[in-house]
């Protein structure tokens, strides 16, 4: 059995991914509420913002009225469904004594996000985790977002260049995380971004084994549908949470 090798986070952070959905319909107060009872240390979910200027949390971005289907960013919020909350009514079920994951889905979410993270004040920015495939979006606005963490989130097989050049140029641009699959992951891979400060995050780890190795290995935070799964291995590799 593999030792257990150092994270930079301590404990890594337990996201529950979409809410606890599979418990409950995902990205739905239901679900986050769901994943916080049952021991998640974060909630991750999706962004998307109206035609009226509000964050919403859905993952498609698509929403369906009678027979048509139309864009959420073509929508006002009174037009959403109401199982599609607003990120300020998240806050208003949940609290936010929690890290908070959000994968920004359109570069137009970016400032209604930050601004409804930032009403809740305290610690609220400084935990939460905004996601982007698209590097650029991050680095162009690292010191508008000064106080939030931002994470690159990609595979392997799509960095530009090989993973150390990769890890320099996160340090470089003040990106604090990448995210990969949980397949593009071994423990050298972990040490070596951790060697340039940039921290590791995992996702779609839905089995015992995947969320064994990936503590194993270091990782920072892991991200699971089966929220109860998460915890119980979380507790026995790493400790009570």
């Amino acid at each position: 059995m593999q030792q257990r090798l150092p994270s930079r986070l301590d404990p890594p952070i337990a996201f529950a991914h979409r809410g606890a959905r599979a418990h409950a319909p995902e990205n739905t107060l239901e679900a986050f509420t769901l994943a916080l009872r049952l021991g998640a240390t974060g909630l991750e979910t999706d962004v998307w913002c109206t035609s009226d200027g509000v964050a919403v949390l859905d993952h498609d971005g698509v929403v369906r009225r009678g027979f048509r289907r139309r864009s959420i960013a073509d929508c006002r919020r009174d037009e959403l469904p109401e199982h599609v909350p607003t990120l300020d009514e998240f806050y208003e079920a949940c609290g936010n004594d929690f890290d908070l994951s959000i994968d920004v889905k359109h570069p137009a979410a970016y400032e209604p996000t930050a601004d409804a993270v930032r009403r809740q004040g305290g610690t609220a920015a400084a935990r939460t985790w905004l996601c982007d495939p698209v590097l650029d979006n991050l680095t162009g606005r690292r010191n508008d977002l000064a106080d939030f963490k931002l994470v690159h989130s990609t595979r392997l097989s799509r960095l530009p260049r090989t993973p150390e050049l990769h890890a320099a140029q996160l340090a470089e641009s003040g990106i604090d995380v990448i995210n990969m699959h949980h397949t593009d992951w071994n423990g050298g891979l972990v040490v070596l971004f951790h060697r340039f400060e940039v921290n590791a995050f995992s996702w779609d780890l839905q089995f015992d084994h995947q969320l064994e190795n990936a503590f194993r290995m270091g990782v920072d935070a892991v991200y699971s549908d089966h929220t109860d799964t998460m915890i119980d291995v979380m507790n026995r590799e790493v400790g009570g949470v």
